[in-house]
């Protein structure tokens, strides 16, 4: 190297470190090209690598430690006892299984492994019913799967005996287990080792300093790469602003080996688009000026002088007015509710209405075709673990001040277990909505003004999913309803593109824009098209196990000729659904019908089968074909009902194994079987769909935008549950004096 040019490089190096390491800002200019400098195999070989390595592991997530929590613990979980089936297996039951599996001849060999799920494996459902307080627990068993090598086996620890049972070894179906928080990690690092994706991304004007490369799952598409587990990544430019998402490295994609961590190709279709600029994506409240002239809001809190009305009882019974249910966090599915059971008013019984219910897969489909999208249709729970994505809430903004905190507890890969902290919250809602009203008019003479206040209990969680966030509401009424809502936030995955303004998107002839696949929200920034499905997974057991599907067409009824001076009318047409086919529902403006679940075998007063029914609210359904890869494996979004028998091993939408997999055990698979549905113990799938079209409004964070389905009381009860509710009165509420400020 000539002398001139081996003091520029030594200068570079110098100023680089000095500034790291005193202020931890970014190169000035771009790093020299030499090949040994944009090595990152070893950090150790380049200053450049160790100095990007060191900005980046001060925000590397460690799995193994608690995250900071703004209040003290909700209490030691190593103390944590166990008082129902179904509670989360604990810190001390996680660490006997780690031991059991550490001497088991599969794990002892020394071939590599990791555990990508250790859950309670929950006992038979019969046995759990039967159960009551007081009584010995079922025996305890914890369900693994893991990875040893190439082959993923599922294995069953049983910590009463110390027995480890291999349930499937190795598993034939196509599909992997979901990542683990390692892996995830690991692959965001992973990209650097290449010198050739490094000369990529400084190619593009961007400091290695400054990227952040993201983890997407691949999809199953057929092809040959894909006979092995592999997951891609794309990267954004951090220079200037948090939202790093906004500044994507368009058109890069890095294919790498999720065993090995090693990158196997790189495609970047993007060297002439350039990277969005920084200016207005910044979203956090310290950094965003005030010169907004919009009236402020006043601080508002709900206030609870005689404290909360619910109780959590032996950590996960949840007891709040006329409903008791189990709570626990979950890995996958984030929040499980189980055993749900309602207080009848008239009867003074407690009665069942749904054995679980939980989020059992989330869809995520974008609409561009091109090399560099065509893959992202994402099943978040299924590839990335929907619970291990919760983020610890945020006490007086993800939840009110009258909230109590729920952990979860869950594992990294070698077994060790760790604690996510507030995970969940519980909190009473009132917003001034009305229960029940009715004046009387002056006409009648009665001074009649009833109205009862309606307050609710929700059940949230939040998790963080790349760039999306998700907000799971689960709220209970007190005339018997539960709600379930779903909110979608977060940030958009957005496309670059070399347009800054829609009078520069290209023509054809006939005046035809080109095809964008989204909206321009910023200078060199588009939306992607995209859509979500949530599915449902819904064990109703309504006054017990055996129930059947009633379906309730609402159809046009013409008059007979001098009948009525009405020519036409509403009726209901009731019909039992006997097979799993005729319960594959397309939900439809124009063929109007309700769906009810059950129990022939308990009737009301008047005769009426005793039931809940599924209330669907705003949702969307798939457009795609049906034999798009994408959609073959999302196929339990063909349609927003099913309904199945219940089977223990059928919990999961897209299938046990989703990530890569080919779409050949879902929903859609086993319902194609046409079983039974009648007068025998079912499971309602529901699916809630979001189509989202972006608009300048998201950018460059959303709003909140949800919807809800309902799980009503349908001649349930004998009468109103909530009549004898009592209205408000003013000696019983806190009396706060405002203080007004006039305009």
């Amino acid at each position: 190297m000539e002398p001139k040019n081996f003091f520029r490089l030594i200068f570079l190096i110098v100023t680089a470190g000095f500034i790291i390491s005193f202020t931890s800002t970014n190169f000035p200019h771009a790093p020299s090209s030499t090949t040994g400098l944009l090595d990152c195999t070893d950090s150790s070989s380049s200053p450049l690598c160790a100095s990007r390595n060191f900005l980046f592991n001060k925000q590397k997530p460690q799995f193994s430690k608690q995250d900071p929590k703004p209040k003290p613990k909700n209490h030691d979980h190593l103390s944590d006892t166990l008082n129902h089936p179904l509670d989360p297996l604990t810190v001390m039951e996680f660490n006997k299984v780690r031991s059991l599996l550490s001497s088991d001849a599969l794990f002892s060999s020394g071939a590599p492994h990791a555990f990508h799920s250790i859950v309670l494996e929950e006992p038979e459902k019969n046995l759990v019913r039967a159960w009551e307080k007081g009584n010995p627990l079922p025996p305890r068993k914890a369900s693994v799967i893991a990875r040893v090598g190439p082959d993923t086996h599922v294995l069953t620890v049983d910590l009463s005996s110390s027995r480890v049972d291999i349930v499937d070894s190795p598993v034939p179906v196509s599909g992997y287990p979901m990542m683990t928080l390692e892996e995830m990690n690991e692959v965001t690092f992973a990209p650097f080792s290449s010198a050739d994706v490094n000369r990529t991304i400084v190619s593009r004007g961007v400091n290695l300093t400054d990227v952040y490369c993201f983890p997407l799952s691949s999809g199953w598409y057929g092809r040959k790469e894909e006979n092995k587990r592999v997951i891609k990544s794309q990267c954004y430019s951090s220079q200037g602003t948090a939202n790093f998402y906004m500044r994507p490295i368009e058109g890069l994609t890095i294919l790498i080996d999720l065993d090995t961590k090693q990158v196997i190709e790189i495609v970047d279709t993007g060297p002439n688009i350039p990277i969005p600029g920084s200016a207005n994506t910044e979203y956090r409240f310290k950094n965003l000026g005030t010169t907004d002239k919009t009236r402020g809001l006043n601080p508002i809190s709900i206030e609870q002088p005689r404290g909360p009305s619910f109780v959590i009882e032996d950590n996960h019974l949840v007891k709040w007015a006329n409903w008791e249910f189990h709570l626990k966090p979950d890995s996958r599915a984030g929040v499980v509710l189980s055993q749900v059971r309602v207080h009848d008013p008239d009867t003074q019984e407690t009665r069942e209405v749904m054995y679980q219910g939980f989020v059992s897969e989330l869809f995520v489909p974008y609409m561009d075709p091109s090399d560099a999208w065509y893959f992202k249709t994402y099943m978040d729970a299924g590839e990335y673990g929907f619970g291990l994505q919760a983020m610890p809430l945020v006490p007086l903004n993800d939840c009110p001040r009258n909230a109590a905190y729920m952990d979860g507890v869950f594992t990294t890969a070698d077994g060790t277990p760790f604690v996510r902290e507030n995970m969940i919250c519980i909190f009473e809602r009132y917003a001034g909505d009305i229960g029940w009203r009715h004046s009387e008019s002056p006409i009648s003479g009665l001074p009649i003004k009833e109205v009862r206040p309606k307050v609710t209990l929700v059940v949230r969680m939040a998790a963080s999913v790349g760039n999306y966030d998700y907000i799971i509401d689960y709220e209970f009424q007190t005339d018997g309803l539960i709600k379930t809502k779903v909110g979608l936030s977060g940030i958009l995955m957005v496309k670059g593109t070399s347009y800054q303004n829609k009078n520069q998107v290209n023509k054809d002839k006939e005046g035809n824009e080109e095809e964008l696949h989204g909206t321009l929200l910023a200078e060199n920034i588009i939306g992607v098209i995209h859509d979500h499905y949530v599915t449902f997974y819904l064990d109703l057991d309504v006054d017990g196990p055996d129930n059947s599907f009633l379906k309730v067409n609402l159809k046009r009824q013409m008059t007979e000729p001098g009948e009525s001076p009405r020519k036409s009318y509403m009726k209901a047409v009731k019909n039992i659904v006997k097979t799993e086919k005729d319960a594959q529902i397309k939900l439809s403006l124009y063929d109007p019908s309700e769906f009810h679940v059950v129990n022939s075998a308990k009737t009301t007063r008047v005769g009426n089968p005793t039931g809940y029914k599924i209330v669907p609210r705003a949702t969307a359904a798939s457009l795609l074909d049906h034999d798009d890869p994408p959609q073959k494996r999302g196929a339990f979004t063909n349609n927003q009902i099913w309904v199945t028998p219940y089977n223990k091993t059928e919990k999961w939408a897209a299938g046990l194994f989703t990530y890569q997999s080919h779409g050949d055990d879902t929903l859609a698979v086993w319902s194609d079987r046409d079983r039974d549905i009648e007068n025998t113990d079912i499971v309602v799938w529901y699916t809630l769909g979001f189509h989202h079209v972006p608009c300048q409004e998201d950018f460059p964070i959303m709003p909140t935008v949800s919807s809800s389905f309902d799980l009503k009381p349908a001649n349930f009860f004998e009468r109103n549950p909530i009549l004898r509710a009592a209205p408000n009165f003013e000696h019983d509420l806190p009396v706060c004096e405002a203080k007004y400020v006039s305009a």
